[in-house]
């Protein structure tokens, strides 16, 4: 039986809205892609910088400091593909510094980032997952060097925002290199290729 809340956030979601989950959940065939990245953020108070977003801790928190958008850019050495990007946020601990418009933009630099989804939170607790694939179903990824994320707004009308921690996930290479085909058994990987 669902609960006028369930109902409310179920709406939401359908509405193109998201409010997040308490647990981090990711695919199998995902892998964290972040660690090989080169971070920075747009401003930031003095003790809630960069470092906060990365180091796996709730309790922490990146703040930025100026006018918006608020941008987090996280910029790769070579182009990677880009499958979901997961964000944790607190409206119950942070308020008017949570984010509720979000745009994710991404390119070969900061001379040609495209927006490629604009997202509204409706005063999310927890881990929001934003799928990076396009509208067409065949685009599962994005192929990318830089990857950025603009707070456009936060609740309350707040100036400022708090950001827990983001992880940013790709596709899995396949195990077998040079193997047009994926597979999973230990049997089949064993006989995947000629002598």
């Amino acid at each position: 039986m669902a609960t006028e809340s369930e109902g409310e956030e179920d709406a939401a979601t359908a509405a193109g809205k998201l409010t997040g989950i308490p647990q981090l959940s990711v695919e199998d065939d995902l892998r964290e892609m972040a660690n090989k990245a080169a971070w920075s953020v747009s401003s930031c108070k003095p003790g809630n910088g960069v470092l906060s977003l990365r180091d796996d801790n709730l309790d922490t928190y990146w703040q930025s400091d100026g006018a918006q958008p608020h941008l987090v850019n996280i910029q790769f050495q070579k182009k990677v593909k880009l499958q979901l990007l997961v964000l944790y946020v607190d409206f119950k601990l942070d308020e008017s510094y949570t984010p509720s418009k979000i745009s994710i933009r991404a390119g070969d630099g900061f001379h040609n980032l495209k927006e490629i989804k604009t997202v509204e939170l409706v005063k999310p607790v927890g881990w929001v997952h934003i799928s990076l694939s396009g509208t067409d179903p065949r685009e599962t990824f994005i192929h990318t060097f830089m990857l950025q994320l603009a707070v456009l707004s936060n609740h309350l009308n707040g100036r400022d925002t708090h950001i827990r921690q983001i992880k940013v996930y790709g596709p899995r290479p396949n195990p077998v290199p040079r193997q047009p085909f994926h597979f999973t058994s230990p049997e089949f990987i064993t006989y995947s290729c000629l002598r």
